[in-house]
């Protein structure tokens, strides 16, 4: 894929399809945590893995996958489909299940998926309580979220397929440590992730997670669709440690700025998909804010970056 080729304004509209936060509100605290009750699954079955790499989602051609799973001799995966609208559990026996993806309850959706993977002799308990939500409801006790909206679904899916290809052009140009570009299901976000190759200082009163997660020096970035607190989805970049300096520096595209209250740089989605080349000024903005993080907090760039001879 070349990240830098330019779309028409109908092939914009198509892939980069607008997604108004709150239009799209009620379906995207639904599944939100449908996505977590299904990525519980696979943390609970799953050796950690540095920086919990062992927990997130990957995108295929049809909608999010957990990829295969280990439960005792076999394998099995969960796979969502945004294009039919189907939930599928297989197995390496052969076996499968499907839910439908509909308006339902948070409630129902776990006891359906809970009873499926039971039909498959898969048995698991996870802790129903959603993480990284602002007041979470026990997901088998969840009755108030239930909406389901096909058309945002797709679009929400058709956005993280544009930036996966974008994120994995960006990520080839380094050669050091990167993450996959992965789904996370408790921040509800698609990132990648360089490092320098350092430790970073302990974080004191950090939590399990935030310890795990920021144990070495990163610069990451990623799409976000957005929650109560900014209610529009957006591109961000961060680097940890942040360097002095950084929220002052000078940044492509013009419309990224730093967002004091998150710490990190910003560019609205909106701002990307009404561009001549969504693809372009997004692989500008990756660019851009990883040479920032970089040269602030002196990584060894030589070393790290990918030379095109």
């Amino acid at each position: 894929m070349d990240a830098r080729q330019n779309t028409s304004a109908r092939e914009t509209a198509e892939l980069w399809p607008p997604l108004p936060y709150e239009e799209w509100k009620d379906t995207y605290d639904t599944l939100h945590v449908w996505t977590q009750i299904v990525g519980k699954v696979r943390m609970e079955l799953t050796p950690l893995v540095n920086h919990w790499w062992n927990v997130p989602f990957y995108l295929t051609a049809r909608g999010l996958t957990t990829s295969p799973i280990p439960y005792r001799s076999r394998t099995f995966e969960v796979d969502f489909d945004f294009i039919d609208h189907n939930l599928f559990i297989q197995t390496s026996e052969g076996t499968s299940k499907a839910m439908p993806l509909i308006p339902r309850s948070v409630a129902d959706f776990y006891r359906e998926f809970m009873e499926a993977l039971r039909s498959l002799n898969i048995n698991v308990i996870i802790n129903t309580l959603p993480s990284e939500v602002t007041n979470p409801i026990r997901c088998d006790e969840d009755f108030v979220h239930a909406s389901y909206d096909p058309e945002y679904a797709n679009r929400f899916w058709r956005i993280l397929v544009q930036s996966d290809k974008v994120f994995k052009a960006f990520r080839s140009q380094f050669s050091g440590k990167s993450s996959p570009v992965h789904f996370f299901w408790g921040s509800f976000d698609l990132a990648v992730t360089l490092f320098s190759g350092r430790r970073a200082p302990e974080r004191k009163g950090a939590d399990r997670i935030t310890r795990e997660a920021y144990s070495h020096e990163v610069i990451s970035a990623g799409f976000w669709p957005g929650d109560e607190t900014f209610k529009a989805p957006a591109f961000y970049s961060y680097t940890v440690p942040e360097p002095p300096g950084l929220s002052a520096a000078a940044l492509r595209p013009n419309a990224t700025w730093y967002s004091s209250d998150k710490g990190l740089f910003l560019l609205r989605y909106e701002d990307v998909r009404s561009t001549d080349a969504p693809e372009r000024v997004l692989l500008e903005f990756l660019q851009s804010t990883y040479e920032a993080g970089a040269q602030l907090a002196q990584w060894d760039r030589e070393a790290l970056e990918r030379r095109v001879r």
